[in-house]
């Protein structure tokens, strides 16, 4: 062990002549650890949020999604689908057309969005495996229609499976003219339920699923769609695949993966994330000062002591070596006995789901928890690093001013 680890570690644990230094030890030991564990639960806790987000998305959202760069519609290249269809990572793709509706059920009325889907849409998303009530069937063995709403929407309407009423569904005539009977400006179709899926509260609330035909028949359209949804195969790259869609669809297509449908969302939360991990950091330079503090006491009572060191042919580099050592060690005490405080509160809410969430519509009741172990080695270097600035400052400041004063006294004496 060197001298001056050795020196600093007999300093830091060796009872001192004034016991406010010791209380102040103990107090930037206990900031550096309520600061680390407070890093290492965040952080966790927002890995939990980002995971639950994604597989929420994963649920509602396709891995690709093709929709036109300018307008609402396109009518698809039979030929285009054909070389889209042969690319080796697309697995399925389906077409969709959506559009805003107002929708009736007895006396209730609510504005959606219908989403008129290819009956291969359950193997594009995992919606169906999200159903509420009842089962994901968009058509029936004899050619019936079905409509699958979400929970919102049910809800604000009123309705549930077991009701025998239909729904109606307006939707504005794209070709009428202007009549006095506002009744003419709508086409107006019946539908009844299939199923009632619950992803996620705004989701829930916006779409109602239909046939694909059913909804062309409601907007008078022939073959046009929005958009074209796409599953890969299993372990395909997607940055691969997604560069290949996009060399067939050509510059007049938007191709997006899962993380670009939503990519205001994850950048909000990134931002968040990192906005919160600054924000502690400042805490944890602030709890620092108490280190300051510290070693500025601790320089001052071994004055003597320095003097022996400095008699005995110790150096200015080994004597501000043995303090900033100090500085140091009451940071990796604090940075150790943090990182496991935060992993035991972290392990205690993934097994015990000790504080909760608020909400009945929620998918889960508890903070979702995700530890990840380059967090732990992110927050230990930060935490050693502003240790190590709020050591050196003082060490160095306060060491140069008694040595060059225990310079000047030994000048002094060997001119006397």
């Amino acid at each position: 062990m060197k001298l001056s680890l050795y020196i600093a570690k007999r300093y830091l644990f060796a009872k001192k002549s004034r016991n406010a230094i010791n209380v102040i030890s103990a107090i930037s030991v206990a900031g550096v650890t309520v600061g680390t564990m407070a890093l290492i639960t965040i952080l966790s806790v927002f890995n939990g949020l980002e995971e639950m987000v994604k597989a929420i998305f994963s649920t509602s959202d396709p891995e690709i999604r093709i929709t036109p760069v300018r307008g609402k519609v396109f009518t698809p290249d039979t030929l285009m689908l054909t070389r889209l269809s042969e690319i080796d990572g697309v697995e399925v793709w389906a077409e969709t057309l959506e559009e805003n509706a107002l929708l009736r059920y007895d006396d209730q009325q609510y504005i959606a969005t219908v989403k008129g889907v290819s009956l291969n849409y359950r193997e594009v998303t995992d919606l169906d495996t999200a159903m509420w009530d009842g089962d994901f069937i968009l058509r029936s063995e004899t050619g019936r229609p079905y409509a699958i709403a979400g929970l919102g929407v049910a809800n604000h309407l009123g309705m549930r499976l077991n009701f025998v009423s239909p729904l109606a569904i307006y939707i504005p005539d794209r070709t009428s003219r202007l009549s006095l009977n506002p009744e003419n400006a709508f086409t107006r179709r019946f539908v009844h339920f299939s199923g009632i899926f619950a992803v996620e509260q705004e989701f829930d609330s916006k779409y109602v699923f239909l046939p694909i035909d059913f909804v062309r028949e409601l907007l008078d359209y022939t073959n046009e769609i929005s958009s074209v949804e796409i599953r890969l195969r299993p372990g395909s790259d997607l940055k691969q695949t997604q560069r290949a869609i996009k060399n067939v669809m050509g510059d007049q297509f938007l191709v997006q993966n899962r993380y670009e449908q939503q990519e205001i969302f994850y950048k909000v939360m990134k931002a968040e994330r990192l906005a919160i991990f600054v924000i502690l950091t400042f805490i944890l330079i602030i709890a620092s000062f108490n280190i300051i503090g510290s070693l500025t006491m601790l320089i001052i009572e071994k004055e003597r002591d320095i003097g022996i060191l400095k008699s005995l042919g110790a150096d200015n580099s080994l004597i501000r070596r043995i303090f900033i050592y100090e500085g140091w060690m009451i940071s990796f005490i604090g940075t150790c006995l943090g990182l496991i405080t935060g992993f035991l509160l972290c392990a205690a809410q993934q097994h015990f789901n000790i504080v909760k969430l608020s909400g009945d519509s929620l998918l889960i009741n508890s903070y979702p928890v995700k530890m990840q172990i380059i967090d732990f080695f992110v927050v230990a270097a930060t935490v050693m690093t502003i240790g190590y600035g709020a050591a050196w400052y003082p060490v160095n400041y306060l060491s140069r001013r008694y040595l060059k004063e225990n310079k000047k006294s030994r000048d002094e004496h060997q001119i006397n």
